[in-house]
């Protein structure tokens, strides 16, 4: 028995990135990085005890939104969502381009456009215009009274989690693989300047990128 539960304390321990990882996206909104982090090892432990490693899923696949779980129910129980200066800094910034953008292509630019215009990513691109939208009511007043209706909403917990979860994934790939993904899918550069970064051919990053996302897919699957 003392032997299992070593056993447990350990696995616990090599996890607590996870929850290192989810608590600095949270640390600045009103809550003391002690206590989320209190809380994330709350969900870990949880995730440990619940987990079952014969339905074939990656720990943190299955752990993160366990976590996530406990720090979101700090925030509800306390009543601290804040949206921090660098957030609302961005949405300005993204505002402001997208009206630009507007004016030359005559549309409304894509998240993936923005990200590219701005050098940041689609995930924190979509945060910022996500966090600084006015709020809307979702309640009405109809022929039989208050009716409630139902918006489909972008959920910030599942991007982080998506988010942390590739970050785990792209630790089991080899260090140019890691470094083809940062160049293509970080920082946004051509298959052609990837090529010339990595002394490779522009054909050998084309099908060495389509085996790196076959090979996440699998994991994430």
């Amino acid at each position: 028995m003392v032997k299992e539960e070593s056993k447990r304390d350990q696995f616990i321990e090599s996890n607590l990135g996870l929850v290192h990882s989810i608590c600095k996206r949270f640390s600045g909104r009103g809550i003391e990085y002690d206590d989320l982090y209190q809380a994330g090892c709350i969900g870990l432990i949880k995730a440990c005890d619940a987990f079952d490693e014969e339905r074939g899923f990656c720990f943190s696949t299955y752990a993160v939104p366990v976590i996530m779980g406990e720090v979101r129910r700090l925030f509800r129980d306390s009543g601290s969502v804040k949206v921090s200066r660098a957030v609302k800094e961005l949405a300005i910034k993204i505002n402001r381009e997208g009206e630009k953008f507007e004016k030359t292509n005559g549309r409304q630019a894509t998240v993936s456009e923005l990200s590219q215009i701005l050098s940041v990513s689609p995930i924190d691109i979509t945060e910022a215009i996500c966090a600084t939208q006015a709020t809307v009511s979702l309640t009405f007043e109809g022929e039989d009274g208050i009716k409630e209706t139902d918006l489909p909403v972008t959920s910030e917990e599942e991007e982080i989690s998506d988010r942390i979860v590739l970050q785990e994934a792209m630790k089991k790939l080899s260090q140019n693989e890691r470094q083809i993904m940062k160049y293509r899918y970080f920082n946004f550069l051509t298959q052609s300047k990837t090529a010339q970064l990595l002394n490779m051919s522009q054909v050998q990053v084309s099908r060495t990128e389509k085996r790196i996302l076959l090979k996440l897919k699998g994991m994430l699957e």
